[in-house]
């Protein structure tokens, strides 16, 4: 394994509060060496030198919410093809959901998944486990074994667990074993039908909506029970302003609660599916400006911990159907970086502020190493060019599936070296 001098280098470290100009120097898989003083006696022998031209350097991103397609839906991604897209956007280690066919629901799945991903990915992936069988919200899967064979955390993916008794369970269950219960909140009795936003855009384009409480009542029941059990617990997207009071409110109790918002719902709004855009019908729906604002603002005040892609590839078979009958999701691995960095460019948040639910939050509340840029630490890096604006274009994305509601717009910021265990996964040459 080679030493690397990253030289000429802006290192900004959420973890740290670091953002100075300096150096790195990795040596094998880690970090051996950083800070604003290093190589002024020059670069060590024989370590391999690269100039990152005043870019920001700062440690790769962890995705908390990525549908990998694999095993049963290979056609729309693969863990290769969706690793080869969180490279080229700069995220290090990608968290994959357990919604697959067969479901992640015992330690034989998790292991396959974890071989998988040795042999064909090019970044850190590490499943979340079923928290119940089948996704069947009826019976807890064996937490405990799971978690020894690698899971790194419980969801039923983008299924609620709706029966309180058997949420109650895990919670309990959870707390032994101090392991990570992750919740999508959303009710399905009320949100039955509804296919975007519930709201008077809903009503002008003769669509069935989903009203926000569908999310904030399960929101608000998870945190009673997380007050009962002690468990830590994370939402795994929020979506409007009511849901971030509960979450709010629970933190001011001192409850172990984290939660998260999807970069779709920072940067669009329910507005985007006006002309009937299928790309922009998603899982929490777009809400309305209101609720952008509040995902922004909890965001700026640390209320929401983690920024994730909520990646979820659909092939245009599932996509090019009458709004109603296209299944929900958007890709966003590529681009979580760009609209995380948008915050930062509109003055809602500074850079550390912007990339720490990128880094350093979703690395603590899932346990992992990476996150941060510290002696020791793995060398998991990502070299942004914070000033690039470029068009999006769904047609050169590196995901099997070409689902982005971004496509054609310009984004702001994206990464240009991609570097998993101290080797280069991805460098962007300008046409890329």
């Amino acid at each position: 394994m080679t030493r690397r001098a990253f030289v000429n280098a802006r290192l900004v470290d959420p973890a740290s509060g670091l953002d100075t100009q300096g150096g790195l120097l990795t040596d094998g898989a880690r970090i051996a060496d950083l800070g604003p003083r290093l190589f002024n006696e020059g670069t060590p022998a024989g370590a391999e030198v690269i100039d990152c031209k005043g870019h920001v350097l700062a440690p790769g991103l962890i995705d908390m919410r990525v549908f990998a397609g694999e095993p049963g839906a290979e056609s729309q991604e693969t863990l290769a093809t969706a690793s080869q897209a969180a490279a080229a956007g700069g995220v290090t280690t990608l968290i994959c959901m357990p919604n697959t066919h067969p479901v992640i629901d015992d330690v034989a799945l998790v292991d396959y998944i974890e071989r998988r991903a040795r042999d064909t990915a090019i970044v850190h992936v590490h499943p979340m486990a079923a928290l119940t069988k089948g996704l069947a919200g009826k019976e807890m899967t064996e937490m405990g074994l799971l978690s020894e064979a690698g899971a790194v955390g419980f969801t039923d993916g983008d299924r609620s667990v709706t029966n309180a008794q058997v949420m109650r369970r895990a919670l309990s269950y959870a707390a032994t074993f101090d392991v990570l219960i992750a919740q999508h909140a959303e009710d399905p009795m009320l949100a039955a039908g509804g296919v975007m936003n519930e709201g008077e855009l809903s009503m002008r384009l003769g669509l069935p909506g989903i009203p926000k409480i569908a999310e904030t009542l399960i929101a608000e029941r998870d945190m009673r029970l997380v007050q009962l059990t002690g468990a830590r617990y994370h939402l795994s997207q929020l979506s409007c302003a009511e849901t971030l009071e509960v979450v709010e409110r629970a933190k001011a109790q001192g409850l172990p609660v984290t939660c998260a918002v999807s970069a779709h719902h920072l940067a669009l709004n329910e507005t985007d599916v006006a002309s009937y855009r299928t790309f922009c019908k998603i899982s929490p729906p777009l809400r309305a400006e209101a609720d952008r604002e509040a995902m922004v603002d909890g965001i700026a005040r640390g209320i929401i911990d983690v920024i994730v892609s909520s990646h979820s590839p659909q092939g245009p078979e599932n996509k090019r159907q009458p709004f109603a009958e296209a299944d929900f999701g958007a890709i966003g691995l590529e681009t979580l970086l760009s609209v995380a960095l948008g915050l930062y460019h509109q003055g809602a948040v500074s850079l550390i502020e912007a990339l720490r639910p990128l880094t350093e939050r979703p690395a603590g509340i899932l346990k992992l190493a990476g996150g941060r840029l510290a002696k020791g630490a793995p060398a998991d890096l990502v070299l942004i060019d914070i000033a690039e604006r470029y068009l999006v274009d769904a047609e050169s994305m590196r995901s099997k599936s070409k689902n982005t509601p971004f496509d054609r717009r310009t984004l702001t910021g994206r990464a240009r070296l991609t570097v998993v265990g101290g080797q280069t996964v991805f460098t962007r040459h300008d046409h890329s």
